[in-house]
Order: structure tokens, then sequence, then C-alpha cells
């Protein structure tokens, strides 16, 4: 379960950005909050980012992905991996370039979170391809004393307590320590966080063809679930089967008693992407993983992504606390009876052409008050008031920081 993500000199984000999915002490939709323990922060199912185009939005889908990937892909190269793995592809770093001395400087990642009654704090800080500085730490979740896995200082590493003695700390200066340590040894704690790492799931659909690629479940009560939600949503489809001869999926309708197959590759674009979306979607859901998709509403109906939102919200259907994070455009879904305050977040350049986000609950207006959460959000934000003056610079004391 996602708590916090840091980074800072990544593509358009010069300085440190947080990203926060504790909640906040707000009262709308406290019944959707995820939690792990009574005395524990609770945690956000969603989080959505919106902002124009060129301020930050795919950007700060990519840096989390590129955290992941840069741990997952070391141990999934040599088959290591302990989960299987839904990653579209892997990203590369690439520091801030508007100014002289960001290139010279590492980029630097953080993230907490929680798995199997713990909660992890992992940091790694990268240049020119090789690892400078590198950590792991846990505690019990809500507890307060905290244990240091393993830390790293250019070619220096410190074993903590959790990690008995035996285990080389000479490693390749461009690999992860924790990829490193997944792949050579069977240790209960890395291995908790490596399959926290690899459960994660990374899609954009900002590529075009990646809503045409299909995880195809023939586990019968999964595709029953996925049929049962094309219904609702009034997409008339009775079955779909896979034929390896002709690579090719089909979807079944029924008209007047007969059944009828139709290629994928006839059926609209809207129903392509559910198709494609569905099975990865229903996953996270079943099995608590993190989801990550840039443009998931990119030919989506407003009452489909918004099915989709409250799918991840609703802890009857939520029971293993799978999260949903992805950009968007679609205005029509940025409502109080969709979002908590919260779960809402922009994405905009400031005066020096650099990234900032911050969320629709850190706005203040003049009086130094929340923006309300009986506000028409979609309106507000069209207005230009949760991007300009008076309540952007307010909200930043006056200045971009």
């Amino acid at each position: 379960m996602l708590c916090h993500f840091s980074f800072q000199n990544f593509k358009s984000y010069k300085s440190e950005t947080e990203f926060d999915f504790q909640a906040a002490a707000i009262p709308e939709f406290s019944e959707s909050l995820l939690e792990n323990d009574k005395t524990a922060t609770k945690i956000l199912p969603v989080g959505v980012i919106y902002g124009p185009n060129g301020g930050g939005k795919t950007n700060l889908i990519q840096a989390l992905a590129c955290l992941i990937s840069m741990v997952v892909k070391p141990v999934a190269d040599l088959e290591k991996n302990r989960e299987n793995l839904i990653l579209q592809h892997g990203i590369s770093y690439s520091p801030f370039l508007l100014d002289k001395e960001s290139c010279k400087e590492p980029t630097e990642f953080q993230i907490y979170f929680r798995t199997n009654g713990n909660e992890y704090r992992y940091y790694i800080s990268v240049f020119n391809n090789e690892i400078v500085s590198e950590s792991l730490y846990w505690r019990a979740i809500g507890g307060k004393k905290t244990g240091t896995v393993f830390e790293r200082e250019g070619g220096t590493i410190t074993l903590g307590a959790s990690i008995k003695g035996g285990i080389n700390t000479q490693v390749n200066p461009k690999m992860p320590y924790l990829s490193f340590l997944a792949i050579n040894y069977e240790i209960s704690v890395i291995s908790d966080v490596m399959r926290w790492f690899e459960s994660c799931i990374i899609q954009s659909y900002a590529v075009p063809e990646v809503d045409r690629r299909v995880l195809v479940v023939d586990e019968e009560d999964t595709k029953k679930k996925i049929i049962c939600v094309l219904n609702d949503l009034d997409i008339d489809i009775n079955d779909y089967r896979y034929d390896p001869n002709e690579r090719q999926l089909y979807t079944t309708r029924t008209v007047e008693g007969e059944p009828y197959d139709l290629p994928f590759s006839a059926e609209s674009d809207g129903t392509k992407k559910l198709l494609a979306a569905l099975p990865i979607i229903l996953l996270a859901l079943k099995e608590g993983r993190l989801v990550i998709i840039d443009e998931l509403d990119a030919k989506l109906h407003p009452k489909l992504l918004k099915y989709i939102i409250k799918l991840f919200k609703n802890t009857d259907i939520n029971k293993n606390g799978a999260q949903l994070i992805f950009t968007s455009h679609d205005l029509t879904t940025m409502k109080n009876s969709v979002f908590r305050r919260d779960e809402i977040w922009f994405a905009a350049l400031d005066k020096n052409h650099e990234s900032v986000i911050y969320s629709l609950y850190d706005i203040r207006d003049e009086h130094d008050k929340h923006v309300n959460n009986t506000a028409a959000y979609d309106k507000q934000y069209m207005e230009g008031r949760y991007g300009a003056d008076p309540y952007l610079q307010n909200m930043l004391g006056g200045e971009w920081k």
C-alpha cells in the first residue's frame, strides 16, 4: 500500500516533490479509506493528476514508474521475480535540464509503503547510471521504533540487524543493492519488499498500441467478473475466447438466440480499451496491487471512468487495499461526488519552467481557507482558480517555491 512518494531532479521536476497518499483529516468518503491498523494513518485508494499539457502529469507518473522499474528490472531479467509482472516498459531517468547545475547532481527517489504488517522506507540516489546512495528501513505498522535493513554510501554498504551475516556487500555500482539481495538470497524482509515492487502495475495509454494488448484471462470466476462489468456498462458481450492459431481475440454476442463472434479489431475504441484494462484492474483489486496508469481516461466514456474509480473506492469490492493512480484530462469526474479533495492533484509549470504538484486540499483562498468540499471543483478549475492568482500564489506563499 503506497503511503508517500518523493523525488527530485527528474525530467521537468527540479526541486523535491512530494506525492502523499496518507489521508487528510477531512470527512468526505471516509468509508473508502484503506487501513491496516487502527493506530496508523489511513491511506487513500485513489489519486488523480490533472493539469495542462506539458505541466508534468506524465513525468510524475514516470518518476514513480522509473523507481519501480529500476528495482524490478535486474531481478526480472534473471527471472528471479517472485510475482507475475505487469510492467509496460522500463522508464529511464534524466535530470532537470533547464539550468546548469542539475545535470551535475543526482536524481533521488524515496518511497514509503506498507506490506505484510510492516511499513518500509526505501531511498535511492542515482548519477550517471551509478548508485550514489541507497537505504532501506522498516518498522511495524503503527510502531515507533525504526530498524535498518541496509545503508549504502558509494561503495560502502552497512547491514542492519534484520539481515544476518554471510551476505556479500560487494555489488556492481550500477545495480541497486535491494535488487542484488533479491537475486542472490532468500531474506524474508527483502522478499516482502520485492514482492511489493513487483506487484505494481504500470500502464501508459498515451502509447496507442497499449489498449490493443489484452491480458486474456481464462479462469472462469475472473472471466465472469469481466463480462459482468462489461454488461453493467451496457456492453452486451456474453463471452470471449482467444484463438491461438489466428492469434486473435473474439468476443461473443447473442442475437435472437444465436451467438455471433466478432474479432477484437472490429470493436469500438472504448470497448477495446475496457477489454485491455479490465483484466488488469480486476487483478489489482483481487490481489491488492498498486496500478499506475497514464491517460486512463483516453477513449473512455466518463461514466466508464467513474465506474472504474468507484471500484477502488468501494471497500466491499476493494478488500485487499488496491490503489489506483492515474492522469486525466476528463473534468466530468472532477467532482465532490467522485473524489475527496486530497485525492485530486494538479501538475503545472512555474515561471522557471519547473513542474510542481499540489493537491486540491492544499489550496487556500485569500482568507487562508481550504476549498470547500461542496464546491464545483470542475467549474472552479476551468475558471483558473486552482492554477492562477490568488489561490495558487497564496498556497505557495506568494511565489512559486
